[in-house]
């Protein structure tokens, strides 16, 4: 019986010194790369490299805000990515709805259908993308990539949301029903307040898959007045010399849009992440 307590406390042991070393692996790098944010230019590259600078400075920040019209590149990504996450979610919100709670001709067909667009490779589809967005109009301006990033994210955020929904309680709807509620009074009403968790999930899910593209966004733009975040920040990167203390700040400053959100959604985050793809 103490041989057991013994295993048992030295596997939790284990188990919790593994953990602190994957946490180390993930944070080391992050910490770096805060580190040489603050760092003037002539110490990025030190050899050992310092972890707290000797001589903090915001120069990188104040000079990647300022330099190659970055903050008309902030705002063009606020814009996209405000505005697909908000049609990806209500799109895929009522897709989800209608899936989980109604039954319909070809809803297994369709439902299969929207899966298989989340196995093919993002890669595969760029020529088609191209092509059928040079045919609408939408190559070289931000309604073309709101467009593209909110059918990238429909697909995942339906299938998320799916599970939200079929869990609930069949009995809330038909009393709703019987008090004269329709499909949109259920929707708006029943299922999105009680999904709330799903929603912000799918909501940090969608915005950060926006805010963070880089792959179509350079294929499709060629105005630099409409460029987003990741392109401003590789301009940075120069085939002779980077600057790597103006890369990191400036990565930092992309990133903090992102730490808002999740900390605005993070208690609805935690409860809801991956619960839909697991229910029903």
């Amino acid at each position: 019986m103490i041989g057991l307590r013994r295993r048992r406390g030295l596997g939790r042991w284990l188990a919790f010194a593994a953990a602190v070393a994957f946490g180390l692996v993930m944070l080391i790098p992050f910490a770096l790369m805060v580190s040489t944010a603050f760092k003037p230019h002539a110490y990025v590259l030190e050899i050992p490299p310092r972890l707290i600078p000797e001589a903090p400075t915001l120069d990188n920040f104040v000079e990647a805000w300022t330099s190659q019209d970055f903050g008309r590149y902030f705002l063009n990504s606020v814009i996209v990515a405000v505005a697909s996450t908000t049609i990806a979610v209500t799109l895929g919100s009522m897709l989800a709805f209608a899936f989980a709670r109604y039954s319909f001709p070809g809803r297994r067909l369709l439902f299969g259908a929207l899966l298989f667009t989340m196995m093919v490779p993002g890669m595969v589809l760029l020529i088609p993308q191209f092509v059928l967005a040079r045919n609408l109009g939408l190559l070289n301006s931000l309604a073309g990539l709101i467009v593209v990033y909110a059918t990238m994210n429909l697909g995942l955020n339906t299938f998320l949301l799916r599970g939200f929904f079929g869990s609930m309680p069949q009995e809330v709807f038909e009393a709703a029903a019987v008090d004269g509620a329709g499909v949109w009074s259920s929707f708006w009403l029943i299922g999105v307040p009680l999904a709330r968790a799903g929603i912000a999930t799918i909501t940090l899910f969608s915005f950060l898959a926006a805010w963070d593209e880089f792959t179509w966004a350079i294929i499709s733009l060629s105005d630099k007045n409409l460029y987003t975040l990741p392109i401003a920040i590789r301009s940075f990167q120069r085939a002779q010399a980077t600057e790597w203390g103006l890369v990191f700040a400036a990565s930092l400053i992309a990133l903090a849009p992102v730490l808002v959100l999740f900390v605005a959604l993070q208690k609805q985050f935690v409860s809801g992440a991956f619960v839909g793809a697991t229910k029903g």
